[in-house]
């Protein structure tokens, strides 16, 4: 998986765009991803008619990516019946 910071795109476009063939390009600010590079074909994989959540999570370098979503916090009301 290759991530670059906003300022070593900026001088690495080329770069980034070689390795945004082999998968997913992942661009940071502060540490933080901001933006995804990817290939043409990539994209359209994902947003073709039919495409389906495990396809788009299947692309090369996703594995990669930690993912920690935020726990929901619902609370409970009592109900009037």
């Amino acid at each position: 998986m290759a991530k670059f910071t906003h300022d070593e795109l900026k001088q690495n476009l080329l770069k980034a765009m070689q390795d945004a063939v082999s998968g997913p390009v992942f661009v940071t600010e502060s540490g933080e991803p901001t933006h995804v590079l990817m290939s043409y074909s990539q994209y359209q994989q994902i947003t073709s008619k039919g495409a389906n959540i495990v396809q788009a999570l299947s692309m090369p370098g996703l594995a990669e990516i930690d993912f920690e979503p935020q726990r929901s916090s619902v609370s409970a009301k009592p109900v009037d019946l």
